[in-house]
């Protein structure tokens, strides 16, 4: 099949998937964590994502012969790789514009999660069978370069007229794509679990915030404790108001006024090191974060939310409240700070297994 003009050549084409795909993948990880100043991830992402499918396009067009014939395992892959970035791709762009999930307690944004995280095995699975990079000639060709470039320059206009599409179509959009749910009214908004970590309701009575580690004098303070007026002792006390926004990875946001005990308090009460470098929350179910000290002190463990008392699902008796961290660091059902010299690179398989354990 004769090419179209601006069309890169074929193994151009198929190493432009595949770095798409990789860059696709890795700024979707990226996101996860993304705070206010890194809106260049979904930028990044949004580009790609077009300008694979334009890729895809021209993969489609040369190959749908090979498809139409008699199948073979490398041709099934084939087709179950595209149909994998065609709905990862569909997904993306209906979330980002205003469209509902079919699946109940799934976003769009979530099931576009999942479907890029399926796409990349498949992905490595037809490169072993058929990839070939393109040799050095093809790759600096003059003519290669411009249409590659090309591709960029519309994919990032194509993503832009997308984005003012989308700002019309849903006005509350944050630039993590989540869109605004339940600001302002209490326990109200949307009740969330990262992966399994889901326990029975804590049991105020026996429960026990403790501030251990690196710290001149281990704190263990009880509920009752936590929250009585500051008059009654010299320990910390939730009487500290911070208004932050919450922005889950599963596709919302939600704005409150949070009330509880600064985190700096607790670190200046126990005596932290000043050189500890991290301070790491802990849940009841073993799940964690850690936050560099300096961040961890404007920080603080929630007991309210606009005034009323955080109910089990929003992490009763104190969750933490970090601004401008995403969703799933906000630890919830604190029970342990514990303050650190280290980072703490296992918190990730922390996350993942959290909750699988049967005892929470």
């Amino acid at each position: 099949m004769r090419r179209l003009p601006f069309e890169p050549s074929p193994r151009v084409v198929d190493a432009g998937i595949l770095v798409s795909v990789l860059v696709a993948g890795a700024t979707g990880l990226l996101s996860l964590t993304a705070r206010p100043d890194d809106g260049w991830v979904f930028v990044v992402h949004g580009v790609v994502g077009v300008t694979l499918v334009v890729l895809l396009g021209f993969k489609f067009r040369r190959v749908w012969k090979r498809v139409a014939g008699s199948w073979t395992r490398t041709v099934a892959v084939s087709v179950l790789l595209s149909m994998l970035a065609v709905a990862a791709l569909v997904t993306g762009v209906a979330w980002t514009l205003g469209a509902e999930s079919p699946i109940s307690g799934v976003t769009l944004l979530v099931l576009h999660g999942y479907l890029g995280a399926l796409l990349l095995p498949v992905l490595l699975v037809h490169l072993a069978a058929r990839f070939r990079l393109p040799d050095r000639e093809t790759v600096t060709e003059r003519r290669q370069a411009l249409r590659v470039g090309g591709l960029l320059v519309g994919g990032a206009a194509a993503w832009r007229l997308k984005q003012s599409v989308a700002g019309d179509l849903v006005p509350s959009r944050r630039f993590t794509g989540s869109r605004e749910e339940g600001s302002d009214e209490g326990n109200a908004f949307p009740v969330t679990s990262w992966v399994a970590d889901d326990p029975e309701p804590v049991d105020a009575a026996s429960w026990t915030l403790d501030v251990r580690g690196a710290v001149a004098e281990e704190l263990s303070l009880s509920e009752g404790t936590l929250l009585a007026p500051e008059s009654d002792g010299d320990a910390p006390t939730a009487g500290t108001d911070q208004r932050a926004l919450l922005d889950c990875t599963s596709g919302w946001y939600s704005e409150h006024d949070w009330r509880g005990v600064g985190v700096g308090e607790l670190l200046d009460a126990a005596g932290a090191d000043p050189d500890a470098g991290y301070v790491r929350f802990r849940s009841v179910t073993g799940y964690r974060w850690s936050l560099p000290t300096s961040e961890a002190r404007d920080a603080l463990l929630a007991t309210h939310v606009d005034d009323e008392r955080l109910s089990h699902g929003h992490g009763f008796p104190c969750r933490l409240v970090a601004p401008g961290r995403r969703g799933f660091q906000w630890v919830k059902w604190v029970e342990a700070v514990e303050v650190r010299h280290d980072p703490d690179p296992a918190q990730w398989v922390a996350t993942l297994v959290s909750g699988f354990d049967g005892d929470s």
